[in-house]
């Protein structure tokens, strides 16, 4: 891709990051998004929106969107997102999203989109009957960020590509219309546990909303029975737990279950493997069902809470998008500016 030094940017260190109204969240979500996005809000200036417009990229039933948009609210709140420390906000409703992807749309070259992998995986054999936004997906992702000037994007290994797309415009965008420091380059935020959680049933795809079985996932909204079940149920093999980080690797699901334990006790792989290593699943896996009881229960209690009351979540996401628009505006104001737009 075009190659632009960047200048260092001196605006404020800023996070963003959203989910899609497209489904029921999970355990991924939950320990690779939502207690990152939690913990993040007390380190840095923190904007968490639910992702609507790119859900529309496939089709959506128009009469369960907005009511998704308040489930995928509820699962922010009840994983510990507080709407004062940070803006929580549906996309669709700050309309400088749209108007900087249509500009970024101008900057961007088609070679960089073709690159991307993900649509060829999302389009699979009929690339010619996928919406126009399903390509242009990643371009309305670095307007997301950009609008804002997040320095810092929470992203899994499947959207770090988007990310250096996101690199891409901002500094061809700076070096077009001579601002070398007006777009920061935002960094990825990837590390710690639980960033790649994957299936129950199939260690070597990750845990998905999509899947079309319940007990490939374990749901936020899952109850004690429910989650016993699908833990009892869980794919693993003949063999004890290995002792060694290099025999678990080589184990796909083993790995995610150890994974997953880990994320939620705080405790790296290794930790997991010198307390069960050698050992059987039939000892680790009630472990492991006590462990997601203890982590998913009082995030299901308060998920259920605040879905009781739609009028207080459509609160917090009007006042969320009045303050998101308070700094997306001036961003998009002045880019008009920048581009020679009569007015501007």
């Amino acid at each position: 891709m075009t190659d632009h030094t960047p200048v260092p940017y001196a605006g404020p260190t800023r996070v963003l990051s959203g989910v899609q109204p497209s489904g029921a969240l999970h355990l991924g979500n939950y320990l690779g998004a939502l207690v990152k996005f939690a913990r993040l809000q007390h380190e840095m200036d923190t904007f968490i929106f639910v992702a609507d417009l790119h859900a529309i990229t496939v089709w959506q039933d128009p009469a369960a969107l907005a009511q998704q948009t308040r489930e995928i609210t509820a699962a922010y709140l009840a994983a510990g997102l507080d709407p004062a420390k940070a803006t929580i906000f549906p996309q669709s409703a700050v309309r400088e999203h749209s108007e900087l992807a249509w500009i970024f749309q101008c900057v961007a070259r088609l070679g960089w989109l073709d690159r991307m992998t993900q649509f060829k995986e999302k389009s699979g054999k009929h690339k010619e009957r996928s919406s126009v936004g399903l390509y242009t997906y990643p371009v309305l992702q670095a307007a997301d960020i950009l609008v804002y000037k997040a320095t810092h994007v929470p992203v899994g290994e499947d959207q770090k590509q988007h990310l250096e797309l996101t690199r891409d415009i901002a500094g061809k965008f700076n070096h077009d219309y001579g601002t070398p420091a007006f777009f920061p380059q935002p960094e990825p935020l990837i590390q710690g546990p639980g960033a790649r959680i994957m299936s129950l049933r199939d260690g070597s795809a990750k845990m998905s909303k999509s899947d079309p079985s319940d007990y490939s996932r374990i749901n936020l909204t899952d109850d004690t029975d429910t989650i016993s079940a699908k833990v009892r149920k869980a794919r693993t093999d003949p063999l004890p737990l290995p002792e060694t980080l290099e025999d678990l690797a080589a184990r796909p699901e083993a790995d995610n279950l150890v994974g997953i334990f880990g994320a939620l006790t705080n405790q790296s792989k290794a930790e997991v493997l010198a307390e069960f290593g050698g050992k059987g699943f039939g000892v680790f896996k009630p472990q492991l069902e006590h462990a997601l009881v203890m982590g998913i229960g009082p995030v299901r209690k308060e998920l259920i809470r605040y879905l009781a009351d739609p009028a207080e979540i459509d609160r917090i996401l009007r006042a969320g998008a009045e303050r998101a628009s308070e700094v997306a505006a001036p961003t998009v104001a002045e880019v008009k500016k920048l581009v020679g737009f009569w007015g501007a």
